[in-house]
């Protein structure tokens, strides 16, 4: 499975062949409804079979093509599922993601990928991340505003034992000593022994600790945006935002043990910290739409002739999209031209697709909302940055 970021969807978005399948299907969690899985999944992977033979490709380079997919069919995968099942497959590129988003469910095969539904995951009130720290443990949370889901961790220290275990090795040594006789304070923090034991030397291997965290982060989060929120006793806080490097780092965070709660339990919480930052952000771009189309309508558009050039020449600020519609058609940057389509033609795209890409893939801001929550039921609303 990939995690997905921005340089992950950036490199999507740039994928150009005859041949880019998006399939996008609800994932049950729990209980008997989990056997719906396996039978969504394969009917969205033969609905995608039926659209290659449409388009004139063998039966044979159909199956050969579909070759990965039918592969993920094992139970080792269906066990490790979240709320959402995302396969992006071309001759070129191979991925899929479990996310913490119900999908509706949809199969596109056109020249690119169809990557809007993962908008909602990257975009300005989507997706937010929860660090779990504590002594002997590190967690990473991706979430959003319904659902949490673990993401595995590479590169990253575990514990402060790992982090440590060849840096000072007398230390180290006094350190596993104390954590293997069980010598450990109620939060699970290790009981530091031996010369240089205070306070000071404490802090100062929490410190080293947590510069590992943060530098093994980096290769997750980089050029990410969304919000990151720390868990963790009181104490760890203060001296991990002083070792943190990501720029998006909430101030505040959740205390207690982390290692006692539940990933919904952090979750909630999580939420609740986040919930003002997303929805500030929101309602002062909608203040902003509204005010300049008051005073200064060229810095704003609410069709699709207008804002798609934009977006595609790095104009776009913010951009308000409906998720769940596609609108086809054609855009030629020479041109500068936008050709809409009432169905689907070949070498079609979805614009709204392309629209929000490019301004998320270019620094703007991207919204990606229920149809009947963009600014004055527009069918699409953009703030320009000049």
């Amino acid at each position: 499975m990939n995690l997905l970021g921005l340089d992950e969807l950036t490199t999507l978005a740039t994928e150009s062949n005859s041949t880019c399948i998006s399939i996008y299907t609800p994932m049950e969690r729990l209980g008997a409804e989990t056997q719906q899985n396996p039978i969504r999944f394969k009917n969205r992977v033969r609905q995608a079979e039926e659209q290659l033979l449409a388009m004139g490709m063998s039966e044979q380079d159909a199956k050969e093509l579909l070759q990965p997919v039918h592969e993920l069919d094992t139970y080792e995968f269906w066990q490790h599922q979240s709320d959402g099942l995302a396969i992006l497959l071309s001759p070129n590129h191979f991925r899929y993601y479990c996310l913490p988003i119900a999908f509706p469910e949809l199969t596109v095969v056109t020249e690119r990928f169809h990557l809007k539904p993962l908008l909602q995951l990257l975009s300005g009130d989507g997706q937010f991340y929860i660090l779990a720290l504590s002594q002997n443990q590190v967690r990473l949370f991706q979430g959003t505003r319904y659902h949490v889901n673990e993401v595995e961790l590479t590169d990253v220290p575990t514990s402060i034992a790992e982090a440590l275990q060849y840096d000072d090795p007398e230390q180290s040594l006094q350190f596993h000593t104390a954590s293997s006789q069980g010598s450990s304070g109620g939060d699970g923090s290790a009981i530091f022994h031996g010369q240089g034991g205070g306070n000071d030397d404490q802090k100062d291997r929490l410190l080293r600790y947590f510069r590992q965290v943060s530098k093994g982060l980096e290769s997750f989060l980089k050029n990410d945006q969304a919000p990151l929120i720390l868990a963790g006793v009181d104490y760890l806080l203060p001296i991990y935002q002083q070792a943190n490097t990501y720029a998006h780092l909430v101030p505040d965070g959740i205390t207690g043990n982390p290692e006692m709660l539940k990933p919904e339990e952090l979750h909630t919480q999580a939420w609740q910290i986040v919930q003002p930052y997303f929805e500030q952000a929101k309602e002062a771009t909608i203040a902003r739409y509204e005010e300049l189309q008051a005073t200064e309508k060229t810095k704003i558009a609410s069709t699709i002739e207008q804002v798609v050039p934009a977006a595609y020449f790095q104009r776009v600020e913010s951009l308000f999209v409906p998720v769940g519609e596609q609108v086809w058609g054609v855009f030629d940057p020479e041109a500068n031209s936008v050709q809409i389509h009432a169905q689907h033609q070949a070498g079609d795209e979805d614009l709204l697709d392309l629209a929000a890409l490019h301004t998320l893939t270019n620094g703007g801001n991207v919204y990606a909302v229920e149809p009947g929550n963009v600014p004055q039921d527009k069918a699409i609303a953009a703030v320009f940055r000049y």
